[in-house]
């Protein structure tokens, strides 16, 4: 599981690109690069890297699901996500 203050860090980061989103599209059509470095530099959404739902974990993450593929082997092998199931051949 990942720290809680590195997924507080994470949360605070989505609510800042959430707040500046629309601030930041208007000054990016009007090709204002000054107003754009006055924003705050977490505000920018490449500065959010994906993480799983459950533990907090960055690397391994499936997009499609929202977790890491640790959690979402133990999940699938548990039945616990719809539509995925163990492959055998």
């Amino acid at each position: 599981m990942a720290k809680k203050s590195q997924l507080a860090r994470y949360a605070k980061k989505e609510r800042l690109v959430k707040k500046y989103a629309m601030k930041r599209a208007a000054l990016k059509l009007a090709g204002d690069s000054e107003g754009l470095q006055k924003l705050p530099r977490n505000s920018s959404p490449v500065r959010l890297k994906n993480r799983c739902a459950v533990t907090g974990r960055s690397r391994g993450y499936m997009r499609a699901f929202g977790l890491s593929r640790i959690q979402f082997r133990q999940l699938a092998r548990e039945g616990k996500i719809p539509g995925v199931k163990k492959a055998s051949w």
